[in-house]
């Protein structure tokens, strides 16, 4: 695995992944998260994981419908989680190989590039 920038993801698309790829391991994981400062490794070492705070609710709402539209043209779905009514989290792992591949970290180049805060 060759640990690359969000400047370079960003550029890529999200690979239809129905297995049979190996996962990141830990170890490669960590060496990539370190381009991603505002995510970090969850779920043991098998998901990415970025927390926000909206000002409101439907400001949380609408970043879950920008998201949403970028997951779909990606075709790679990450989780989306709302508490509280304005903190959103979205964790990112490839389902089919139950870990981390580099449509993960694609991904959450993507949504940083989104520029919401």
């Amino acid at each position: 695995m060759q640990t690359q920038e969000a400047c370079d993801l960003v550029k890529k698309r999200c690979v239809p992944c129905e297995g049979g790829i190996p996962k990141y391991s830990l170890a490669e994981a960590e060496r990539q998260i370190e381009n991603h400062p505002e995510w970090r490794i969850s779920g043991e070492g098998q998901r990415i994981r970025r927390d926000w705070q909206a000002p409101n609710f439907r400001a949380a709402m609408q970043f879950f419908h920008l998201v949403a539209e970028l997951a779909e043209a990606e075709n790679h779905h990450p989780d989306l989680h709302l508490e509280g009514y304005r903190n959103v989290t979205i964790e990112i792992w490839t389902h089919a190989i139950g870990g981390l591949s580099e449509n993960d970290f694609i991904l959450a180049a993507k949504i940083d590039e989104l520029g919401w805060e």
